[in-house]
């Protein structure tokens, strides 16, 4: 009788939790670099507040450029200042944080022209940020988690041979992650055929900026409908939602900390697709204070 009526129980707790739903856990992601005032590295890290860091921006890169890292004032590369980053990179990463760096951004000199530029761009990347050799590593010689592909402008051609050529330096044991940061319109410019490929681990929508697929005050129903479409995407392994961390972090597109617990994780964590928020960026969100605001919900 014992055994029947905990089966009962198991089956009537399997039923309840089919009716309600199940609410997948997730982390936040975080880009930082480009504010010397949104606090170091170290301080980022052991905020405690964030699962991925985006270090940002490698700017500059592809057809013919010399490569540059622009970290926006906390050091200068040209002269070999930013390798003392590679302790705090360490440090993130003992705590279990991804440390990816960021290629691209809104403002820059970078471009592909052709598949052999892809393997030339994906070489250097390898040598210099993660599990290659260079003399001349921008960070140090702390081996970074991956490469994060935030797109916005220049060619829109070869970013899929470029995830390729980079997914293949993985090796057992020390998997080259690969993110990215497309726009909410789907598909993205930029970035849609690199997507298409499945080899980004994860990828952090920006629905800001773009009012057709974000959220506005008093109306979810464009941002929840674009999340949906892009969890639909079958390439896609886990996804984010990439939001401002304040109302100045972007041009629209905020979503207050109150509305995006009640009224959007809610529905948005039904997903087995989810895998958090990504905020831009770090500055923001220490003077706004967002995700301490969120992280627990999140």
């Amino acid at each position: 009788m014992t055994t029947k009526i905990q089966a009962i129980s198991f089956l009537v707790s399997v039923l309840v939790l089919a009716l309600i739903g199940v609410s997948h856990a997730g982390g936040i992601a975080i880009y930082w670099g480009q504010s010397s005032s949104e606090t170091t590295l170290n301080e980022t890290c052991n905020s405690g507040l964030y699962k991925f860091v985006n270090v940002a921006f490698l700017n500059k890169f592809g057809s013919g450029r010399t490569p540059l890292l622009n970290l926006a004032g906390h050091c200068n590369p040209s002269n070999g200042g930013c390798r003392v980053a590679s302790s705090a990179i360490r440090n993130c990463q003992e705590k279990g944080i991804k440390v990816m760096l960021s290629i691209g951004g809104g403002i820059g000199q970078y471009s592909l022209a052709s598949k052999d530029d892809a393997k030339k761009v994906a070489a250097y990347l390898y040598n210099n940020f993660l599990g290659g050799t260079s003399a001349s590593r921008p960070l140090g010689s702390a081996v970074l988690d991956g490469i994060d592909f935030d797109i916005e402008l220049g060619s829109t051609k070869y970013w899929d041979d470029l995830a390729r050529y980079l997914a293949a330096y993985s090796k057992p044991g020390k998997k080259v992650y690969l993110s990215a940061a497309p726009q909410c319109p789907i598909p993205d410019k930029f970035l849609g055929t690199a997507l298409s490929t499945g080899l980004f681990d994860y990828v952090w929508v920006q629905f800001y900026n773009n009012p057709p697929c974000q959220y506005s005050p008093g109306n979810t129903s464009k941002i929840l409908a674009s999340w949906k479409r892009w969890a639909d995407i079958k390439a896609i392994k886990k996804l984010f939602l990439g939001l401002p961390a304040a109302k100045a972090a972007a041009g629209s597109g905020y979503i207050p900390p109150a509305v995006l617990i009640s009224q959007i994780l809610p529905e948005i964590k039904k997903s087995p697709k989810y895998g958090g928020v990504m905020l831009w960026n770090r500055y923001y969100d220490r003077v706004n204070g967002y995700s301490a605001a969120v992280k627990t919900k999140a």
